[in-house]
């Protein structure tokens, strides 16, 4: 992991700033894999001329760059005494005991173990991840299923959010 990629901040740091914070960014082959793809739609218009193919590159490319950054810029944080994950924000009040998840049983709770009510923001890149039931009475949802590359820093900043609270 990149340091970039997830800075925890000091324990002793004030409520409103993140004790965790992560984004989980695609893989540079995807990148090589939208590079192609530009280069494939220059190809296609290559009969039409250079500047033609030069047009369809760019434009190709530009739409592969966003499609791979929009789906593999999602962002995991623990701030202000909620979980953040994706679009979803939770409190701290409505969290169980989080559940640090190794490859191997991230897998199972992705497959054959998944209950379809779960809120999950999982990506396939990343091979563990943090499950938290979700105790709110009044919500369906069982339980948290979130993909993170450092599982246990992530499980320990949500327990801190629950002895805050």
């Amino acid at each position: 992991m990149q340091p970039s990629d997830r800075a925890p901040a000091p324990a002793s740091s004030a409520p409103s700033s993140a004790s965790y914070d992560e984004r989980l960014t695609a893989p540079r082959a995807w990148w090589v894999i939208a590079a192609l793809l530009g280069v494939s739609g220059g190809l296609v218009a290559l009969p039409l001329g250079p500047v033609p193919m030069l047009a369809a590159v760019i434009v190709t490319g530009a739409l592969a760059a966003a499609g791979v950054s929009s789906y593999g810029s999602a962002r995991v944080r623990v701030v202000a005494g909620s979980l953040v994950a994706g679009d979803a924000r939770i409190p701290a009040a409505a969290l169980g005991e989080p559940e640090a998840l190794d490859a191997e049983e991230a897998r199972a709770w992705r497959t054959h173990k998944a209950d379809p009510r779960a809120y999950m923001l999982m990506r396939s890149y990343v091979p563990t991840a943090v499950r938290v039931p979700v105790t709110d009475p009044d919500d369906p949802t069982p339980y948290v299923y979130v993909s993170t590359r450092d599982p246990e820093a992530l499980a320990a900043a949500l327990r801190g959010l629950g002895d805050a609270a």
